[in-house]
């Protein structure tokens, strides 16, 4: 079976507070977009003692049993007598950029396996296996847009109010730690919720819609600040950093020509 894990940008991110289990309760909107990993998966055969894993594209730069793939198949593992696989990830969601590749891979294959082996599972335990795989991973089995608070699985759909509006995706090449990320917020609860604000025109949400994350990524990696501004100087109507980052997104009325410079950082431009 193959399954393409798709991407996700965040409309807004706010770390509302720290939560007594380590965690911290936010709120964001996830919105899926057509950048995706490709996975495939065979049965190994009843001679195999282990799984077989390929990864090609782009380099995860870990072993391969410490992959969110092999995790969630020791989780399927401990619910299903799953047999042996051999699997190949096809990277082309760049790691630590703030776009839940990771999560998608894992809630993908998780969903791929229970549809391909005919698992009896509710959609309600399917979702409980997903969150623990991540916190994201619960809005990536099915991935449309979606408000997102407590931890991030606590999902609400919204309108598609990105139809027919281009994105530009740029990778700057830096991976931020989301650990480091957090620790560096402080927690506070918005005046207005993002379920509210991303109602307003694309237009007018430059003034209003924030990620919590970006001013500590751009004060140590000036370079995404820079990458932001040349984004509204080539016509984006609003461009932020996606989740923890450094992946920076613009959204434009229409399809629009953008510098070479930032050609050679985008990997991603399409309509929505």
């Amino acid at each position: 079976m193959i399954t393409f894990p798709k991407a996700k940008i965040n409309l807004g991110l706010r770390v509302v507070a720290r939560r007594p289990d380590g965690f911290h309760d936010i709120e964001t909107v996830f919105y899926p977009v057509c950048l995706a990993d490709a996975l495939e998966f065979v049965t190994a055969g009843s001679e195999a003692d282990n799984d077989q894993f390929i990864a090609t594209g782009i380099d995860l730069m870990i072993r391969p049993e410490n992959n969110i793939v092999f995790k969630t198949m020791r989780k399927v593992r401990e619910k299903f007598n799953l047999p042996f696989l051999k699997i190949h990830l096809h990277k082309a969601i760049p790691p630590g950029s703030g776009l839940g590749g990771g999560s998608s891979d894992a809630a993908f294959l998780l969903k791929a396996i229970i549809r391909q082996f005919g698992y009896s599972c509710s959609r309600e335990e399917i979702y409980s296996l997903a969150l623990e795989l991540g916190s994201d991973c619960p809005f990536f089995i099915d991935p449309i847009p979606s408000y997102a608070s407590g931890r991030g699985e606590i999902l609400k759909p919204v309108e598609h109010v990105l139809k027919g509006y281009y994105i530009i995706l740029l990778d700057p090449g830096i991976r931020i730690s989301t650990r480091e990320a957090y620790f560096n917020c402080t927690p506070a609860t918005p005046g207005t919720s993002l379920e509210d604000l991303i109602r307003l025109h694309p237009s007018a949400w430059r003034r209003y819609i924030i990620n919590d994350f970006e001013n500590y990524a751009i004060k140590l990696y000036p370079k995404i600040g820079d990458l932001k501004a040349l984004l509204y100087k080539s016509g984006a109507i609003f461009s932020s950093m996606t989740g923890s980052g450094s992946a920076i997104y613009g959204i434009f009325s229409g399809k629009t020509e953008i510098s070479e410079k930032l050609k050679k950082m985008a990997i991603f431009m399409g309509y929505l």
